[in-house]
């Protein structure tokens, strides 16, 4: 038997064969595996075949070569599923919340527009609140803008009640139309005093392995202080969590 944390020579060549299967762009036949894997073609027939059996990778008949079976994606599915994302996002916020020094946000798209799941408010004496369940209204608010511009199927209905909540919300159908292409062709939101007086705010896309919206990141502040170069100067730090999370989530 194995002592508990020894690796496990044929474990090991199993998940490398899966590891170059995954990196080849085509299938692979027996040799070429073989070769990769140092071992005999014998040894890789049996290894592979029994991959086979578990659906882990599938032998394409005309061939004979193997490729990644479908197995692996309901496996990874499973996974995804059981994700947390805020659970996942933690440590993500706070590296948002360090490097821009307001509070980071975390949103997930529903119904059309962003809800608040979580936040890391800001060191400062002076910082602004975010609620956890308060819904981003879409057309007054950063997170709203990108649920808009990348969210799925009528998560990027534009509203018809374009309420004003501040003087300088977007009350004009056609003026929204035109943020919200901005948005998508730059990849990020902003909003400045638009549902709230004094309250600024950016937020970028988190998308998943299918390339879909999964979650928005955002970071918030007064808006005399988080004015549009501090907003700017916060978007890389921004886009960089943005990316770590969505690798988290499994996007390639």
């Amino acid at each position: 038997m194995a002592t508990p944390g020894r690796p496990v020579a044929a474990v090991e060549r199993a998940l490398l064969a899966l590891e170059i299967l995954a990196d080849a762009p085509e299938p692979l036949g027996v040799n070429d595996i073989a070769r990769r894997l140092d071992v005999s073609p014998s040894s890789a027939s049996r290894l592979l075949g029994t991959l086979a059996g578990h659906g882990l990778v599938e032998k394409v008949e005309v061939t004979g070569r193997y490729r990644l079976g479908v197995r692996l994606l309901q496996l990874g599915t499973h996974v995804l599923q059981r994700l947390d994302v805020r659970t996942v996002a933690r440590p993500i916020l706070d590296q948002v919340e360090a490097a821009t020094g307001e509070t980071a946000t975390l949103s997930l798209p529903a119904a059309g527009e962003g809800v608040t799941v979580d936040h890391v408010p800001s060191r400062r004496s002076v910082r602004s609140a975010a609620l956890v369940g308060r819904p981003s209204v879409a057309h007054a608010t950063a997170v709203g803008k990108v649920v808009l511009a990348f969210g799925r199927g009528s998560e990027t209905e534009l509203p018809t009640d374009l309420t004003a909540f501040t003087t300088r919300t977007i009350t004009d159908p056609a003026i929204l139309t035109t943020a919200v292409a901005e948005v998508r062709e730059r990849g990020w939101g902003e909003a400045d005093e638009e549902r709230e007086e004094d309250l600024a705010a950016i937020a970028v896309p988190v998308f998943d392995h299918t390339g879909g919206l999964v979650a928005i990141l955002g970071a918030q502040g007064p808006s005399d202080r988080f004015d549009a170069e501090a907003r700017r100067a916060a978007l890389p730090a921004l886009q960089t969590a943005a990316r770590e999370l969505g690798r988290l989530l499994g996007a390639v």
